[in-house]
């Protein structure tokens, strides 16, 4: 059973703090494109909920992956998919590899105060020319001494305009691309960093996104995580973390998606009965239900998988996979039974039809999803059979 009792008073504190510091001011977040990242995380790092599953030697609680995972599940009761994105930024996705793959010195240095919530961390992987092909990026750090002199340019990045530093995918040689590259993390303030540009986004409007440049920015060499070169693995692992975190914080914003609907469509009448009487309309969120639950279910054989150390890169994968996907087909369906209101942005269920789409974009589109899964069925064309 991958939850039981001890996971009860966590999970507890963090719905309590959900409704006292975060949802009361997420409307005021949105309209201002942006939420105070230092002053939330310093906040979550002292309930000691930004390194549950990170080393005790850094401030983490040492628990197992379980832990993260109800997290992220909790997070899906905030009103609007920014915050917790920008939440997962900085747990599931910008410092899993550090934890795993970084010197104890590094770990001090950028760990230590991201757990603690003292810096807000980014993660630098997707270019203006490089999304989803991770292995095309362009950004390099050439070897100079001790140091890397970083080049180059970052887009879409969450948290971007707010960080303290970057975990940055960059090429630090001349082989083969999913060995020539390596992770470094680089302190936002270094000279010849630059934020281009805050991101105008179509939804995740209380989360900053920025384009960086990085403009011969030099860093100490002992601020790469691991070995060089082995920066496309060490990411490819943290995805695996990242996917199912995403498929994670899905499943309860959809439900509350769907009661939202159940309640409005229960009061609003139409022809002299309430809408939610329409069989098309009951039924259909019977449906959604049952999606949302076959998406927890994936989720948790994944997560149970992960704890055990067996390595789930399928199963992530189908689970970001099906989350995208419902991320596009459940808002949407819901929208429709708002009729006008649902069209309104002063509703949730139009904040949800804008938030959830990036599901299936954002930590690797559909199709690579696909792409990944049919590698490891062995049918893509020349592949092994």
């Amino acid at each position: 059973m991958l939850f039981n009792a001890d996971h009860d008073e966590p999970r507890r504190v963090l719905q309590k703090f959900i409704a006292s510091d975060i949802n009361p001011h997420v409307d005021e977040w949105e309209k201002a494109g942006i939420f105070p990242a230092h002053e939330l995380f310093k906040k979550l790092g002292d309930l000691g909920f930004l390194g549950l599953n990170k080393p005790v030697e850094y401030g983490g609680q040492g628990l197992d992956y379980s832990y993260a995972l109800m997290m992220a599940e909790e997070l899906g009761n905030i009103n609007c998919g920014g915050v917790p994105m920008a939440i997962g930024v900085q747990t599931d996705m910008a410092t899993p590899a550090l934890a795993k793959f970084g010197s104890d010195e590094l770990r001090k240095e950028f760990l230590a105060p991201s757990i603690s919530g003292d810096f807000v961390a980014c993660i630098g992987v997707s270019e203006p020319g490089a999304g989803s092909d991770v292995a095309s990026i362009k950004t390099t750090a050439k070897s100079d001494g001790d140091d890397y002199v970083i080049s180059g340019g970052k887009m879409w990045i969450t948290n971007g305009t707010q960080a303290d530093w970057i975990c940055l995918l960059c090429n630090t040689g001349d082989g083969p691309a999913h060995r020539n590259k390596s992770l470094i993390c680089v302190p936002m303030k270094s000279k010849g960093v630059s934020i281009a540009r805050k991101l105008d986004k179509m939804g995740m409007h209380s989360s900053d996104t920025a384009q960086i440049h990085f403009d011969e920015v030099r860093v100490p060499k002992r601020n790469r995580i691991g070995e060089e070169g082995a920066g496309f693995t060490y990411q490819m692992v943290q995805f695996q973390e990242e996917r199912l975190w995403g498929a994670a914080a899905c499943i309860k914003a959809h439900e509350r998606t769907i009661q939202n609907t159940i309640d409005y469509t229960r009061d609003r009448k139409a022809f002299g009965r309430p809408l939610l009487d329409n069989q098309v309309i009951h039924f259909k969120l019977a449906e959604l239900q049952t999606e949302v639950e076959l998406l927890r279910s994936l989720v948790y054989r994944a997560a149970e998988a992960l704890v055990a150390g067996e390595d789930v890169t399928q199963l992530a994968t189908m689970a970001k996979l099906r989350a995208g996907r419902l991320g596009r087909e459940l808002p949407d369906a819901c929208l429709q039974y708002w009729g006008g209101m649902g069209f309104m942005n002063e509703t949730l269920v139009s904040r949800s039809y804008r938030d959830s789409r990036l599901t299936s974009i954002g930590g690797g589109a559909d199709e690579v999803m696909l792409g990944i899964l049919c590698k490891m069925m062995g049918t893509l064309p020349g592949g092994k059979k």
